[in-house]
């Protein structure tokens, strides 16, 4: 059973100036294994820091955030978290394509999904209408990961107040992919992902400090067990090639 509804004091400590990580040159184009939404509200921009930069820069997955906050302050975020963070951190444009190691931050006063598309994964921006009073709203996100990515995807419900995000992490679920709320006693609100539980949307209730090392061990998990595939299946390939007796040329 779920813990007391309200208002909950995260004790996990964030420090209000965060060191600066110092990236190296240009990073090489990945394309991700998994795509993992975030979607959060009040208490998020803290939580958040405290979740991508636990997150190295070779991690395989693209990852997409949705935060509650108005126009022009979610390009503040995404540079503040962009400079003390491994990975990438940006805020999202219309056609931005999805890549390892990079979070797109929706911008403020517009939804944001994700979009399979031949020349690589993007994301589309709308005006469309709020939904569950806010825009950028995370059920719109979800939904659309859920729709696309299905059993490669990831959905993460954190801190905030109200209900957005529970029916879209049902989504995820009901598509196969991996679904996680943020366990009540460590959020500042605990409202978006205390609904998600009480639904059954959430596969795994996880502490917002251990939020970035789950993420960390389900991607990289896959990520090696593709690489242990893919070796496995060109050793095969060799050695049937070397057992293959070559024909003799005919006199």
């Amino acid at each position: 059973m779920a813990g007391r509804v309200g208002r909950q004091r995260n004790t996990t400590k964030v420090s209000a100036e965060p060191k600066t990580v110092t990236k190296g040159g240009p990073r090489v184009a990945r394309q991700p294994n998994r795509v993992v939404a975030l979607g959060v509200s009040t208490g998020g921009p803290n939580a958040l820091q405290y979740v991508l930069s636990q997150i190295p820069a070779d991690f395989p997955a693209a990852l997409l955030v949705v935060q509650h906050m108005p126009e022009g302050f979610t390009e503040m975020l995404a540079k503040r978290l962009d400079d003390c963070c491994e990975i990438d951190v940006a805020e999202a444009r219309s056609g931005d394509i999805l890549l390892a190691g990079r979070a797109l931050i929706a911008p403020g006063n517009r939804h944001m999904m994700a979009r399979r598309m031949p020349r690589g994964d993007v994301t589309v921006l709308t005006d469309s209408a709020p939904v569950n009073g806010h825009r950028p709203s995370v059920d719109v996100l979800f939904h659309s990961v859920a729709q696309e990515f299905g059993p490669s995807s990831i959905a993460v419900l954190m801190t905030g107040m109200g209900e957005d995000g529970a029916d879209g992490l049902g989504a995820v679920r009901n598509s196969g992919g991996t679904t996680i709320a943020q366990s009540e006693e460590s959020c500042v609100v605990s409202g978006m992902p205390r609904a998600a539980i009480l639904k059954g949307y959430a596969s795994h209730v996880v502490h917002l400090e251990k939020i970035g090392a789950f993420l960390v061990s389900q991607c990289s998990g896959e990520r090696e067990g593709t690489e242990q595939m893919e070796r496995k299946s060109l050793a095969e390939k060799q050695e049937v090639k070397e057992r293959t007796p070559v024909s003799s040329p005919r006199n």
